[in-house]
């Protein structure tokens, strides 16, 4: 890390929202009540402060903890990174474990005992679609030239429809990286597999993948708290970077939760 990167400090929300943490909370990272109330709202971990060193963002974040919240400590760089994870086209479950296969045939096969996190969430992109339609135009010049006689031409004018697409995932992690083990989308993924049971719709078919990854892997947390609306405090180009840095937090913070745990 350079001294100059950003280092951004998260917080879960905590179960009650009481007005005396609040205030609190808003006193240690210098924000305004109502500012800090959206930040400690909601389901997800959520970004609430920023420093230019990692030994200040510790120290904020250990003020942070001695209220009970759960803050995570994290870079900027880091933070931003894409994920390059083994995006899956079928599966095949076992009593213990999942094999999937990518579309070039590559498998990975995860068993049961090495799930840590399951991550279930939507994600929403607007597409733009060129439409080109045909309509009469008067032509004055036309008109004039023809000694008034009304001339009408056919021009082609381009428009662009811009339409929402909501799409599901699912992400599945093990105990030891941020990084997904595997993916699974919605409209890229073969369901054939499911044979009489594979419905029409694509969203019943991933329901039913996504209920019965969660009974494969019982002993994984999981989280569908990215199924709701949501945002981030990093400015993003893409609605792909606003989950690939909210699912990173939501890691860290069940990592986290899960140390506590083993400390305790």
């Amino acid at each position: 890390m350079t001294g100059h990167e950003i280092v951004h400090i998260a917080i879960a929300p905590p179960d009650r929202l009481e007005a005396n943490l609040i205030e609190k909370v808003a006193a240690i990272v210098n924000k305004d009540l109502y500012g800090t109330r959206l930040l400690l709202a909601g389901k997800i971990p959520k970004i609430i402060a920023h420093y230019n060193t990692m030994q200040v963002a510790e120290l904020t974040a250990q003020s942070l903890r001695a209220l009970g919240l759960v803050a995570i400590v994290y870079n900027d760089s880091e933070l931003r990174k894409h994920s390059q994870s083994f995006r899956a086209n079928t599966l095949k479950f076992e009593e213990r474990a999942i094999i999937f296969w990518d579309k070039s045939g590559q498998a990975r096969r995860i068993e049961s005992r090495n799930a840590f996190l399951i991550i279930k969430g939507r994600l929403q992109t607007y597409t733009e679609t060129e439409v080109i339609s045909t309509r009469m135009k008067f032509s004055l010049l036309a008109t004039v030239l023809t000694g008034g006689i009304p001339i009408w031409r056919r021009v082609k004018e381009k428009t662009k429809d811009k339409s929402l697409q909501t799409e599901c995932f699912v992400r599945l992690y093990d105990w030891t990286s941020l990084e997904p083990s595997v993916e699974i989308l919605q409209y890229d993924f073969n369901y054939s597999f499911l044979g009489a049971k594979m419905a029409s719709s694509s969203l019943a078919n991933f329901s039913t993948i996504a209920t019965k990854i969660k009974d494969v892997f019982p002993q994984a947390v999981f989280d569908d708290s990215l199924t709701e609306p949501f945002w981030v405090d990093i400015p993003s180009t893409t609605p792909r970077d606003n989950i690939e840095i909210n699912c990173r937090l939501i890691y860290l913070y069940h990592k986290a939760v899960n140390d506590l745990g083993s400390s305790a």
